[in-house]
């Protein structure tokens, strides 16, 4: 356990020079980061969406509606209320399953330089905190024991040739699926961190 804190410390240098003693400073950390990767995605689909014609984006809005997120195969909380009901270590283990299935697809949304080129990395950051936490939380974690679900590449369709349609239908569900994605681990993470702190109101 020593060893592992010792690791997210040196990863979250700027976050803070003081050594990371307990879980709940590795949760602050990782919510801290999710934080982050949220309004990138809120950032990334607002401007995609104000590049679009009107009749686009309500065109764009209502096929998304009807459709899915590739990630809608791993199982989570239906409502606020389930979420508060789950354990820590079920919020702990879905959100690294979200987390890890963008890993792929992300390359799509990196690029160039500046904020697009910060998911990526961030993204493999941010998993192997909550890899510490669940391993903090369980010495053998359910989550590692069947991951061939993930060996699939989410949206590896993405990068094949389309047409102008089709290739602006799939730039919008991917940036509207990273930012659905990121909110519920900002919410999962954030529900598991206030569970620490026995008199906080954790409603959500």
């Amino acid at each position: 356990m020593d060893r592992a804190i010792l690791l997210l410390s040196v990863m979250c240098l700027g976050i803070s020079s003081q050594p990371i003693t307990d879980s709940q400073r590795l949760f602050s950390i990782a919510v801290s980061r999710v934080q982050h990767l949220h309004l990138l995605a809120q950032r990334f689909f607002s401007e995609f969406e104000s590049s679009l014609q009107t009749e686009e984006q309500r065109q764009l809005n209502k096929i998304f509606l009807q459709d899915f997120c590739n990630s809608d195969y791993i199982i989570s909380p239906i409502d606020k209320h389930e979420t508060q009901r789950s354990s820590v270590l079920k919020l702990l283990s879905i959100s690294y399953r979200l987390v890890e299935s963008w890993e792929f697809p992300s390359r799509s949304l990196s690029g160039g330089s500046g904020p697009r080129a910060q998911i990526s990395p961030k993204l493999t950051e941010l998993k192997m905190g909550i890899m510490l936490l669940i391993k903090a939380n369980q010495d053998v974690p359910e989550i590692f024991t069947d991951t061939s679900t993930l060996q699939l590449a989410p949206y590896g369709n993405y990068y094949q040739s389309l047409e102008a349609d089709e290739s602006l239908r799939r730039t919008y569900e991917l940036l509207a699926c990273f930012k659905k994605d990121m909110h519920k681990v900002e919410t999962y993470l954030t529900v598991a961190k206030c569970r620490l702190s026995p008199e906080a109101n954790c409603t959500l």
